[in-house]
């Protein structure tokens, strides 16, 4: 809690609560952050799980990645941004403490995906067992970020 009031009384902190436009241009950008990551990794998802069909998955599969990556990445460091203006509170939070917890699950999906079964469907095009379900389990804990981001205005 003392490193969140710390980063509460920052001066980026500051000068997102003194400026309603600068608050508001971060948090449109961070969901377009949001939006490409979704945007690229259900539609991969989808693609693995073969519930979509179309271009190859050595074709698309480091595209909608690399998007995905850099949609986090946007989306995360704004997220940080976001949440300095009212760190402690957030905290205090259930639903913002339930995205924590999901975003790291979905984060740790992603780093099993890429070691146990990525490099195999790049190299042949074809997603085994494996592959699918953590595709899916990716698909589901996405969508629940999603879900519980949204759900902090509501507490």
């Amino acid at each position: 809690m003392e490193l969140a009031a710390w980063i509460e009384a920052s001066s980026l902190a500051q000068a997102l609560r003194g400026s309603g436009t600068l608050y508001m241009v971060l948090n449109a950008t961070h969901i377009l952050g949001i939006g490409l990551l979704l945007g690229a990794i259900l539609p991969l998802d989808l693609r693995i799980l073969g519930l979509l069909r179309g271009p190859p998955l050595q074709v698309i599969g480091p595209f909608l990645s690399r998007m995905a990556g850099a949609g986090l990445g946007l989306a995360m460091l704004t997220g940080f941004c976001l949440w300095s203006v009212n760190a402690t509170e957030y905290l205090g939070n259930v639903a913002f403490r339930w995205k924590l917890v999901l975003l790291v699950a979905a984060l740790g999906n992603v780093a099993l995906l890429h070691r146990l079964g990525w490099h195999r469907v790049l190299a042949t095009g074809v997603a085994d067992t494996a592959t699918r379900v953590l595709a899916a389990v990716s698909a589901a804990l996405w969508l629940s970020v999603l879900l519980a981001g949204r759900w902090i205005g509501f507490l």
